[in-house]
């Protein structure tokens, strides 16, 4: 084989394990059964908890989250709302709404890392047993809050919730096909992943953690996915976070085209660049150590977003076929369909088990020209990559 060839089939290779991956736990996943719907333990909770919500502007939609974050809290437990560099009356309509507040101002310093931080700050004054982030555009389900602090007491690890976001009613295909798409990283990927043993991604909201390892987190950052990063930080430390799939977080998809635009720039660009920067040093890490747990986690993490990986398997595809019919050599194009069969088929049990409500069989088809939508964003990457936090447009701010 020439040297040209060798690289090529290397190339292709490496890209066939994230679609080895996926295709792996959501095979998994199409065979576990969504947890049933029972309340919490009525055993009491003597430890006690705060939510921790981090708001920028979000006058809004907060009272709502508050409310239902509220219904669930015990007499010891607490709520904190960080007002973070906000322009509106954020903090007083929290306030009205019953929720503690803490505000913070610095236009240098921005994004949702550091107003974790000045939050974690506020509650040294009086520590909690753990800490609950919730986003304040996330609506937490009845019981969500107390299966959430059970699993992470009796594990002593950090515990991630199910975090959907659903399109709005009347959304069109593309916001429809989102969901979707959201709901394969976000439900059956970690659903899949945990029946191998392995932990879980952090995804920003309906995070449970001691407060000793919360106090001691490296949150003051201003990185795209900061809970990304915060989960691999600590499955290095020995503490990667565990999958609660009966502890429901949810939000809804901006119907503004901008919103939904920036808001999904903002999560791939940053996962994409977490890959780049992080992945192959966890990855060595893990198989130095022998750790199972962290390696799982790190080809999970590997696995980039599903358009992303669509469009490097379709060229790799084609560079493939012109390499075959060039040299005879058909070995790259091989790795490259078999990669990309296994995708398809990852894709259907997926849409079989949870995304026939969400999108028809014959939208599905779809598929590719939603891929293809995604292909400027992904240029955009080389040419104009958003390497800052922006708050993502709400359909409120037109008003």
């Amino acid at each position: 084989m020439s040297a040209i060839g060798f690289v090529l089939l290397l190339i292709t290779a490496l890209a066939a394990v994230p679609a080895v991956v996926l295709f792996a736990e959501l095979l998994l996943a199409a065979f576990v059964r969504d947890a049933v719907d029972l309340p919490a333990t009525a055993v009491p909770r003597q430890e006690t908890l705060v939510v921790l919500m981090p708001a920028h502007n979000e006058a809004s939609g907060i009272a709502p989250v508050i409310a239902a974050v509220r219904a669930q809290l015990g007499a010891r437990d607490r709520l904190l709302v960080v007002a973070d560099n906000c322009s509106d009356a954020t903090a007083a309509i929290a306030r009205a709404a019953g929720a503690e507040v803490t505000q913070r101002s610095d236009v240098t310093l921005r994004g949702k890392g550091y107003a974790l931080d000045h939050g974690v700050r506020q509650l040294e004054r009086d520590p909690p047993d753990l800490v609950v982030i919730v986003d304040a555009d996330c609506i937490v389900a009845p019981h969500a809050l107390e299966r959430l602090a059970q699993r992470c007491l009796a594990s002593a690890r950090p515990v991630q919730g199910l975090y959907l976001m659903h399109a709005p009613p009347g959304a069109g295909l593309g916001l429809r096909i989102a969901e979707f798409a959201w709901l394969v990283k976000n439900k059956l990927r970690p659903l899949g992943g945990t029946a191998l043993g392995w932990p879980c991604q952090l995804m920003g909201t309906g995070m449970a953690f001691p407060w000793a390892l919360l106090r001691d987190a490296p949150l003051a950052t201003g990185h795209l996915v900061e809970d990304m990063q915060l989960g691999l930080d600590l499955a290095d430390a020995g503490r990667a976070p565990l999958f609660c799939a009966h502890a429901l977080v949810s939000s809804v998809f901006p119907i503004d085209a901008d919103g939904a635009r920036g808001q999904r720039t903002r999560w791939e660009h940053g996962h994409l660049s977490v890959i780049a920067k992080v992945g192959p040093r966890m990855l060595l890490r893990a198989l130095m150590r022998r750790d199972r747990r962290l390696l799982g986690m790190t080809l999970d993490l590997m696995v980039p977003p599903l358009a992303a990986l669509v469009l490097t398997l379709i060229a790799l595809t084609a560079l493939g076929a012109a390499w075959a019919w060039l040299t005879a050599d058909a070995r790259p194009l091989g790795v490259a369909a078999c990669a990309l069969v296994l995708l398809g088929a990852g894709v259907v049990l997926a849409w079989w088990r949870d995304g026939k409500r969400i999108v028809a069989l014959k939208e599905l088809l779809a598929l590719p020209l939603y891929v293809a939508a995604k292909i400027p964003m992904y240029v955009q990457l080389f040419t104009k990559r958003q390497i800052e936090w922006v708050r993502t447009k709400r359909d409120d701010d037109r008003r």
